[in-house]
């Protein structure tokens, strides 16, 4: 019996040894969780057996089990690097087709050759279909698609408004508007230009000439000229439509030379923004001037002919505010030119949220939400069943797989660019690699003493 005994020792040693010995073993691997080797005492009674008498029959293995404790973080500089700090893990399938589903706190992944995030064992990492907004459509584990990050180009955006600030000079001389010609700078006072870009994306330089009115009464009138790529563009009404050039200039003085259409900035005497007219001679009522539509000559690359851009002066109708021009005695200054369209953009980099979105920024400014990383989580997480690479399938004893979000219940977050590493200790498993030698030493001699009794005991005659 004692040699039984003996013998459990030495092999209880030789697993607690093992556990330690991998643990070591997997310092350095990402996503690793530590073993730990359980022991129990084996009694063997019977029903009319001495209790009080019984002596044990040895130790016996019952679980390695895995400490799904939190490993410390290891920042990198690849986007695609993953660490979950809390709860949940990481789902992934090894085809885009697949439902068979594996679980990981590894975040070592990477782009495959058809743009698929992957990990270093080729399995493809899922996350959760999300709306234009960024919101998720399920967060179901079923409805879960491989993450793939698009190669496609940002959309164009067509420009629909200039916002602009200036001041315009006060000293300078009036000019005779009929004389105006964009090819000579001694027939208007300033001019400014913006790029600009239709509905395909492609750019046009837009240009604002600025003439102070020098009819009677109009000390402080300037109109506004707007030119695309060099071609004069006219001005149109606040109702939308075009002013007969010939009325115009009897009417409200807004015709100018080379029979393009202006309207007109008003100020007060004090040099503040007072008020636009419309080439109709009338105040308008949005505050803003707006061109024709561009198509035609200007716009002949197959883009929408109906575009026409609004000029956005902030002109504020209860007072005088910073964003306004200003007519002050100083040089002409142009203190904000901007505009709301896009060029095409080309694919820049990919950022992912402490929640998992995974968002697409691209060379124009924007960005688009493409897919949020699922997050899986179990009751029991010590009843997973543990493959290689460091991996985990579901089982009876872990529970069902609970899909969800990052930072949302009991879910951690997501840090990119990061890695969790092994959360073993190492001068703890040396310290333990210390004991479980011990303990297999003491359980030899255990053998060797039994052994010296057996053969005292055959030596007797």
């Amino acid at each position: 019996m004692s040699f039984n005994i003996a013998l459990s020792g030495v092999s209880a040693a030789q697993k607690d040894l093992d556990t330690t010995a991998n643990n070591i073993a997997n310092v350095n691997t990402v996503g690793f969780k530590e073993s730990r080797a359980e022991f129990g005492d084996v009694y063997a009674a019977s029903l009319l057996a001495g209790g009080k008498t019984k002596v044990g029959d040895g130790v016996l293995t019952q679980e390695v089990a895995q400490q799904f404790t939190q490993g410390s973080l290891q920042f990198t500089n690849t986007a695609l690097d993953l660490a979950i700090t809390g709860n949940g893990f990481f789902a992934t399938v090894p085809e885009i087709t697949s439902r068979d589903f594996s679980f990981t706190r590894a975040g070592q992944f990477k782009l495959d050759s058809d743009n698929f995030v992957v990990n270093s064992a080729g399995d493809n990492l899922v996350g959760f279909p999300v709306n234009s907004d960024g919101t998720s459509a399920s967060v179901a584990l079923s409805t879960t698609v491989p993450v793939r990050i698009p190669d496609s180009s940002g959309n164009p955006q067509q420009t629909s408004e200039v916002d602009i600030r200036m001041n315009l000079p006060a000293g300078d001389g009036a000019l005779d508007p009929a004389n105006f010609d964009p090819e000579d700078p001694l027939t208007y006072n300033a001019a400014t230009s913006v790029t600009v870009y239709d509905s395909l994306g492609d750019s046009h330089v837009m240009t604002y000439y600025f003439i102070k009115d020098n009819a009677v009464g109009t000390d402080n009138e300037w109109y506004v000229v707007a030119a695309v790529d060099d071609t004069l563009v006219d001005m149109v009404n606040s109702d939308g439509t075009n002013s007969d050039p010939t009325t115009a200039v009897n009417s409200a003085g807004t015709n100018t030379g080379n029979g393009v259409t202006a309207a007109k900035l008003i100020f007060s005497q004090g040099g503040e923004f007072s008020g636009i007219e419309s080439p109709d001679g009338i105040a308008q009522s949005n505050l803003k001037i707006q061109t024709e539509a561009l198509g035609g000559t200007i716009l002949a690359n197959g883009s929408d002919p109906t575009q026409q851009i609004s000029i956005d002066f902030n002109l504020d109708p209860n007072g005088a505010t910073p964003n306004e021009p200003t007519q002050f005695a100083s040089a002409f200054e142009v203190t904000s030119l901007e505009q709301d369209g896009l060029p095409v953009g080309r694919l820049t980099g990919i950022d992912i949220g402490p929640d998992g979105l995974v968002r697409a920024t691209f060379s124009n400014g924007t960005s688009e939400p493409i897919v949020r990383v699922a997050l899986v989580r179990f009751s029991n997480e010590q009843g997973l069943t543990q493959e290689s690479n460091t991996q985990w399938k579901e089982s009876i004893l872990s529970g069902e797989a609970l899909a969800g979000e990052a930072t949302t219940g009991t879910f951690g977050e997501i840090n990119s660019s990061a890695l969790e590493q092994a959360n073993v200790n190492l001068t703890t498993e040396l310290i333990d690699l210390i004991i479980a030698q011990r303990n297999f030493q003491a359980n030899s001699r255990s053998l060797e003493v039994n052994n010296q009794l057996n053969q005292t005991i055959l030596n007797i005659r």
